[in-house]
């Protein structure tokens, strides 16, 4: 079978998470007007795949996906407590928790999930996204460098679908800003592979103070 299928499979914004409920703070930096055209809305996507996800939110989610493939689960287990505990908000907590859920429901319900994984998913009493994810990527073979490539994929398609319905953003503008994205895609996904585990972290104040004003804000679209 070809395995680009399982990978788009996994990428694919059809996949039942509710992915699209999130814009992880950038519907806040639009009220703010931080973000208000596509020159800000680079710089704001820029920020956060350099700063934050490459710096720690990827390798995090790499290593749940690379103890998954190897079958460590006492190492899987300690990832997921610390990924737990690295939710900066109430909001960002609650999407892991729910996208994690949700992921949970579908692999419960597939024929690829193998008995360990199976068992080691159902030990979590609220097992979060990268958890999810990594076992998703077992279940349908795809390795760990990939698994991250389509979860950095539908991280940034996910954050220009957001800006489709937050600012006057046309799909032609959002195709432009995919292609001067992409190498940054690219670099965040390269220094997320190499970067040494001992210095994972990243201080992204500009969207923990985002997502916790999100939680208050009047009007909103989305649940993050």
């Amino acid at each position: 079978m070809n395995p680009a299928w399982a990978l788009l499979r996994l990428a694919s914004p059809q996949l039942p998470i509710g992915g699209y409920s999130y814009s992880q703070g950038l519907e806040m930096a639009v009220e703010q007007q931080r973000v208000h055209d596509p020159d800000s809305a680079r710089r704001w996507i820029s920020d956060q795949l350099l700063l934050n996800l490459a710096r720690f939110e990827a390798p995090v989610l790499l290593a749940h996906c690379q103890a998954a493939a190897e079958r460590d689960w006492k190492q899987l287990q300690q990832l997921c407590e610390e990924h737990r505990a690295s939710r900066e908000t109430r909001e960002l907590y609650q999407e892991s928790r729910q996208m994690g859920y949700s992921l949970k429901q579908l692999l419960d319900g597939l024929p690829e999930l193998d008995d360990e994984a199976r068992a080691q998913l159902a030990h979590q009493e609220e097992p979060h996204l990268a958890l999810g994810w990594a076992l998703a990527a077992r279940a349908w073979r795809i390795n760990p460098e990939d698994a991250l490539a389509a979860w950095l994929w539908s991280w940034l398609e996910n954050q220009l679908a957001v800006l489709m319905k937050t600012l006057p953003l046309g799909q032609q503008a959002a195709q432009r800003l995919t292609s001067e994205l992409l190498p940054l895609l690219q670099e965040a996904q390269r220094h997320a592979t190499h970067l040494d585990p001992n210095h994972l972290g990243s201080a992204a104040f500009g969207l923990s103070l985002a997502s916790m004003a999100h939680e208050r804000q009047y009007s909103r679209l989305f649940r993050s």
